[in-house]
């Protein structure tokens, strides 16, 4: 063993004894300085693996590198090899990005051959759970782009892995760390606006089938294979590819992409971290099904409406008692304008920052799994409203749809038996 090696080694050991004495500690057994977060040298640094080096890898190798003091990428993962080099070039301002990455196509492989801490997962919706849960097992902390699962079963087997490993998974959520969108919530939670009686969100779209799209070759440098993962293996077109996000072999569409962000908005300003709808219904008519309105009820009797394109991005209109406040990525606003006072405090969103600090901590994330899995769920339930055209009643609890034997029967999609989820 190496002198770098032993360093990394005895750092790992010092993190995860942290989550024993936390434990200690909240018994009363342990003071709670023995387990504050070990000092770090340029020698212990968090080694973070990557997979997926697509759009979404530039702002997350960025966040990464603002945190260069105590954690540095080190190796990278994509099943189509260029894209890594098209990642390095957007680090250029990172003399070290690229020559010191080790390069894999196989998120596997890169597990079984590098010592790793932790490992972010920016991989289409269909990849992200298998790769986290085989993470959980090797003993990494993770940090997964959104939407966090491909379906509601394989979510909660996700959760289960979490916590069974006594892993720190911060789900891509980042709003949640946004002091603006912060305190914008917090007003909504602590009875600002009084009692919320409706909830405006945009009308995100669900995916389409992957229809009517020729056989191309496949470019040097792709496992196609691999990046199918569990959806058949279709053949190869450039816009499966690059466009991955329009079908539904390997997504539940804009609703799971950017209205996750929007729902995750609206569970936390109304405090709703372990609140589903009990009931979705159809509501608005579109050209195709994937288009359809919906309106979500939840159990204190405050309605969603989905039913508009119209409407913040990136979280809700919520109209109480007290008037109206609109909430999205990073600024809010009022009706009467004087309901909430202008935010003073820092701009800085810190998603990343809070996931390196809960390694060091063991501490809940911003953003747990628990939360992820809740609002994907949301979003994938709306779908299936949509794809039956019918009113969706839900058992939170067994997470079943109750008296529709069809409906229920679509929570489950059908794996490849080679990217079988693990045992939990």
């Amino acid at each position: 063993m190496n002198h770098s090696t032993r360093n990394h080694s005895s750092r790992r050991t010092a993190i995860m004894s942290i989550g024993v004495t936390t434990t200690l500690a909240a018994s009363g057994l342990v003071p709670s300085a023995i387990y504050a977060a070990p000092p770090t040298s340029a020698n212990d640094k968090l080694r973070v693996g990557l997979i997926g080096a697509g759009g979404r890898a530039k702002w997350l190798t960025r966040a990464l590198g603002r945190e260069s003091h105590r954690a540095e990428l080190v190796a990278v993962c994509d099943c189509y090899l260029p894209q890594i080099d098209v990642l390095a070039a957007d680090n250029k301002n990172n003399p070290r990005a690229g020559d010191s990455w080790k390069r894999y196509q196989s998120y596997e492989q890169m597990f079984e051959q590098e010592d790793l801490d932790a490992v972010m997962i920016a991989t289409p919706d269909h990849v992200r759970v298998r790769a986290a849960i085989i993470a959980c097992a090797k003993g990494l902390d993770i940090y997964a782009e959104k939407p966090l699962s491909f379906s509601i079963p394989e979510g909660r087997a996700l959760v289960q892995a979490v916590r069974k490993h006594k892993r720190v998974l911060q789900v891509g959520t980042q709003q949640r760390s946004t002091p603006i969108n912060q305190y914008a919530c917090e007003f909504v939670r602590d009875g600002g606006l009084g009692k919320v009686s409706t909830i405006l969100v945009k009308n995100y779209s669900g995916s389409r089938p992957a229809t009517g799209l020729d056989q191309q070759p496949i470019p040097k440098g792709m496992d196609w294979n691999l990046f199918c993962d569990q959806a058949p293996l279709l053949d190869y077109h450039e816009r499966l590819h690059r466009r991955w996000r329009s079908y539904d072999a390997f997504t539940g569409g804009p609703i799971c992409d950017r209205g996750s962000h929007a729902l995750d908005m609206v569970h936390l300003a109304m405090g709703w971290e372990n609140v589903a709808p009990t009931r979705i219904e159809p509501t608005t008519e579109a050209k195709s099904f994937w288009d359809r309105g919906v309106r979500l009820y939840y159990p204190d009797g405050t309605v969603i409406r989905l039913e508009s394109t119209d409407g913040p991005a990136f979280g809700g209109i919520f109209i109480g008692q007290q008037g109206k406040l609109e909430i999205n990525r990073g600024r809010f606003a009022c009706n009467p304008k004087d309901l909430l006072a202008p935010f003073t405090g820092s701009q800085t969103e810190s998603h990343v920052a809070n996931w390196l600090d809960c390694i060091e901590t063991r501490e809940q994330p911003n953003a747990p799994v628990e939360v992820g899995h809740l609002i994907t769920s949301v979003a994938h339930l709306i779908n299936i409203c949509r794809i039956t055209g019918r009113t969706i009643n839900w058992d939170a609890d067994n997470e079943q749809i109750i008296g529709d034997k069809a409906a229920n029967a679509m929570l489950t999609k059908e794996r490849r038996p080679e990217f079988s989820l693990p045992s939990v």
